[in-house]
């Protein structure tokens, strides 16, 4: 490997360390768009719980989860986690 790519793996080892120490609100904000604000990600929040309530029982048991945690989800305010 040359030197810039010996620089890069470092960083990005260091990145992942770092985000592991942040825990759960690392694992939570990961899922969002990256750039976004606090109002950014509360839209983001707000609109994607609003489709995870529209979702029809095959797409839900697409993504693993059963009505009533899509709906527990769903109906989640904005702020939250």
């Amino acid at each position: 490997m040359n030197g810039l790519s010996d620089v890069r793996l470092t960083l990005h080892s260091q990145e992942l360390a770092a985000g592991q120490e942040k825990g759960l609100r690392s694992a939570t904000l990961r899922n969002a768009p990256s750039g976004l604000g606090r109002w950014g990600l509360f839209w983001h929040r707000l609109h994607t719980r609003k489709a995870l309530l529209e979702l029809t029982p095959e797409q839900l048991h697409d993504v693993g989860l059963s009505r009533e945690q899509a709906r527990e989800e769903g109906l989640k305010p904005f702020w939250r986690l």
